[in-house]
């Protein structure tokens, strides 16, 4: 077993969803290789991602990507500490198929395995944007499938806050786009809709604003956006399609601002990260940023690339993992709904965890 190093380089293999990912990272959160191959293409024709179809593309790809990877960062399997891999939450073939790469290179290569949360993924991506960051630290985590408002007590140690009681907003995005005819994926068609647009136009419901809790709620705007097509459709009408989409984004962002600007009073927060595929968001960026800066608040948000899912998150994810011990042995499976941790997390040794399953 390798001893945790600042010159450690970890593989990092992403396979939650319809990105096939591979990045090599250092310990000292330089990103030498990040490499994606997209699905979007083949998924926009079904209007979202079809389950099936995404697990069978990460098969072919999976292990080119890999290569592609380990030659850009000049890195090779002997010069490694760890294969990171997600573990979870995610679609259970396409994790399946990281998962078993990843196990059968550690194996071949002789190094250690390190399976990762995701959302613990989402949260280092903030730690690789700014190095400087440290625990503790409020962190939004708002993606497709996941809007958590997270407090981060230390490396592995995690208190959730507050969650959406039902739609993620990325999902919301999704869904709004598909009844305003902008396809797949919808938070970036949503986006560039929305330039010129009135944010003002109609009055879409902020939902729990007032609530005490630090929870969303994302399923009434959807809802919201169908029953506005539906009433001025019905009155032969097609609403300006910039003035819809600049009001539902601005809905959606004044909540993720709001509640997050609350959570940090609340907590004491002086440093807030907001993470996810929903952060590339240009108006969350503005708005959170101005909100940050009026509460005094430092803020950190990655850059777009680190936002979406990716590998270079999962190696960061997996190389502090392995800093703090933790190892998994060849049992290591996948879960869909993997939740993040909120106990010691990756200081203790997990059930199954053996110190160097590898040899």
């Amino acid at each position: 077993m390798r001893q945790p190093d600042q010159g450690a380089l970890v593989l990092g293999i992403e396979t939650s969803c319809d990105e096939t990912a591979a990045a090599v990272v250092t310990a000292g959160a330089e990103i030498r290789a990040n490499v994606i191959a997209s699905q979007v293409d083949l998924h926009r024709r079904y209007g979202g991602v079809v389950p099936e179809v995404a697990s069978r593309q990460h098969v072919p790809a999976v292990l080119p990507v890999v290569d592609t990877a380990l030659r850009e960062a000049g890195a090779g399997p002997e010069s490694l500490a760890a294969v990171a891999v997600t573990r979870g939450p995610g679609l259970v073939g396409a994790l399946l198929v990281g998962v078993a790469a990843a196990k059968g290179l550690a194996l071949a290569w002789g190094v250690d395995l390190v399976g990762v949360n995701h959302l613990e993924g989402h949260v280092y991506s903030a730690r690789l944007e700014d190095p400087g960051l440290a625990p503790p630290y409020l962190c939004l985590i708002v993606s497709g499938g996941h809007t958590d408002l997270v407090w981060v007590e230390a490396d592995g140690r995690y208190r959730l806050l507050g969650r959406t009681r039902d739609d993620a907003a990325g999902e919301a995005f999704d869904k709004s786009a598909r009844v305003m005819g902008l396809g797949y994926p919808g938070g970036p068609a949503i986006d560039r809709a929305a330039a010129g647009g009135d944010p003002e136009a109609v009055p879409f419901p902020r939902a729990m604003l007032e609530d005490p809790s630090l929870d969303f709620s994302f399923s009434g705007l959807k809802t919201a956006v169908v029953q506005f097509y539906r009433r001025a459709r019905a009155a032969g009408k097609e609403p300006p399609l910039a003035d819809v989409a600049a009001s539902f984004q601005q809905a959606v962002v004044d909540v993720l601002v709001k509640k997050t600007i609350r959570a940090a009073r609340e907590t004491g927060a002086s440093r807030v990260a907001v993470v996810g595929g929903v952060a590339a968001n240009s108006v969350l960026r503005r708005d959170m940023a101005a909100a940050a800066a009026r509460a005094g608040l430092a803020l950190t948000i990655p850059r777009p690339a680190l936002c979406t899912d990716n590998a270079a998150m999962i190696a960061y994810a997996g190389y502090h993992r392995w800093r703090l011990g933790h190892r998994d042995d060849l049992s290591l499976d996948v879960r869909a709904n993997l939740p993040l941790e909120t106990g010691a997390g990756a200081a203790q040794e997990p059930a199954g965890a053996v110190a160097n399953p590898t040899g």
